[in-house]
């Protein structure tokens, strides 16, 4: 029901107060008005040589299979944003809030000099207040703690609840507060910060889709964890050690500081960063009003220059014209299309907006997939069996256009072996659309999806 309200709330801020505003950039005159270069690669010691840096790409790449995909989505990536990828990397994928919250509890308990903390929701509930306490708990033995909230998405949120944070000394920042006598600029109010990001002492950092909510505090039963009478939310996040940790952290620092918050204490947030692993990451910030919106480029340069698979998993699914011709367009050439989508959502609307482009996508020989019994909230892609993406963006005009989102890319066959196996345990959860069976669907089902699909530019 929380979430609900929030995408209510949400709505409303888009349309009464500018929302609309802004357009998403055209990628492929984009792509075409860039030089790309080969990929440059940051290593602990600084920028690797050319030689180095190809036999890296080389041996986590497959080589010639991938160098096309590689160079115009990492490439791109880093020409029109200045992203560099990162090797040395290690990368844990987590399934599900439990195993997240574990490994998020186990860092913060390490902690040493500093908490950096960005989340659209964090909730007054069990799971919330487990974090609170322990927040406060790392705050009185000398760890400065620093937690930037959304408003919209902690609109259930007492005040009182972050001002007992504020007291124990914590330094929290709420991001675009609604409260009109509180607004920096009346418009902005539809922007919101859907990240979430937890920086611990600049040395390990955690990103995803999992907010800090009792709705993720049972498995979706695909991580390891007995059932139980709760359904747990389907969800993605992963656990970052090495150089990539200091983009995370940039990202942080920035959104801080363009919400115009108190100085962040003097802390050692940029340590010297050692190779922990072989990954090569690419932190994909995404702020509303920058010239290209770099969630939304990563996303469809990538599906663009797809030549063998796509597997895609997404919550929010509401695409626009030039998202659904690149994903249409890869299947007509032959690239085997796969998106796995909820059966069942908190926001009913934007359920039948994206079943409305179901037919178009079906003909193309997309194959489709609603997930069963469980909420999924996991926004993650695979490509050719080399390119991963796992974040916070959804696919709709409202995460590309108004929110903060951030996304990593993964270059590499051993992380993205494991996201096709997740994606495959997803498969067995859910249930295929079929072009015979969709064209019968009921007749009241076709108006829902009109009536949502005309409200598709405000969700």
């Amino acid at each position: 029901m929380r979430h609900t309200i929030r995408s209510f709330l949400g709505s409303l801020c888009v349309l009464f107060l500018g929302g609309c505003a802004g357009s998403l950039p055209d990628v492929a005159v984009l792509t075409e008005s860039t030089p790309l270069t080969p990929p440059g690669i940051v290593g602990p010691k600084g920028k690797l040589s050319g030689t180095r840096a190809r036999f890296v790409l080389s041996r986590e790449g497959q080589g010639a299979d991938a160098e096309e995909l590689i160079q115009k989505t990492v490439a791109l990536m880093e020409s029109v944003g200045g992203h560099p990828l990162t090797a040395g990397n290690k990368i844990t994928l987590l399934v599900d809030g439990p195993v997240t919250y574990a490994a998020m509890f186990k860092a913060i308990e390490g902690a040493k000099d500093h908490i950096n903390f960005e989340t659209y929701i964090f909730s007054d509930d069990e799971v919330g207040r487990e974090f609170a306490d322990l927040l406060m708990r790392k705050q009185t033995a000398g760890v400065q703690v620093n937690l930037l909230y959304d408003s919209v998405g902690s609109i259930g949120t007492p005040a009182a609840f972050f001002q007992r944070l504020r007291d124990a000394g914590l330094n929290v920042l709420e991001f675009n507060p609604i409260n009109p006598l509180k607004m920096r600029k009346k418009l902005l109010t539809a922007q919101r910060d859907h990240r979430k990001v937890l920086v611990i002492d600049g040395k390990i950092a955690f990103t995803g889709g999992v907010n800090i909510s009792n709705v993720y505090s049972s498995s979706s039963f695909r991580s390891g964890e007995p059932k139980n009478s709760k359904e747990g939310w389907r969800d993605t996040h992963i656990q970052i050690e090495g150089p990539a940790v200091a983009e995370l952290q940039k990202s942080f620092v920035q959104a801080w500081r363009h919400q115009k918050g108190p100085s962040l204490p003097d802390r050692n947030y940029f340590p010297h960063l050692a190779a922990r692993g072989k990954a090569l990451a690419q932190v994909i910030p995404s702020f509303p009003g920058e010239p290209h919106r770099l969630t939304y480029v990563m996303y469809v340069a990538a599906v663009k220059n797809a030549r063998y698979s796509i597997d895609l998993t997404m919550p929010y699914f509401v695409p626009d014209h030039q998202m659904r011709e690149a994903i249409a367009q890869a299947a007509e050439r032959g690239v085997e299309v796969r998106i796995v989508l909820p059966g069942t959502s908190d926001s009913n609307i934007v359920l039948y907006a994206g079943r409305s482009f179901y037919s178009g996508l079906l003909e193309s020989g997309v194959r489709l997939y609603e997930l069963r019994d469980r909420m999924l909230h996991a926004k993650t892609a695979v490509i050719d069996g080399v390119w991963s993406t796992v974040g916070s963006t959804n696919m709709d005009l409202w995460s590309f256009l108004h929110n903060n989102e951030i996304n990593v890319i993964v270059v590499g066959k051993d992380f993205a072996a494991k996201m096709e196996e997740l994606f495959e345990q997803d498969l067995k959860g859910s249930d295929e659309v079929k072009v015979e069976a969709w064209s019968e669907r009921p007749f009241l089902n076709r108006v829902k999806e009109l009536f949502a699909r005309l409200l598709a530019p405000w969700l």
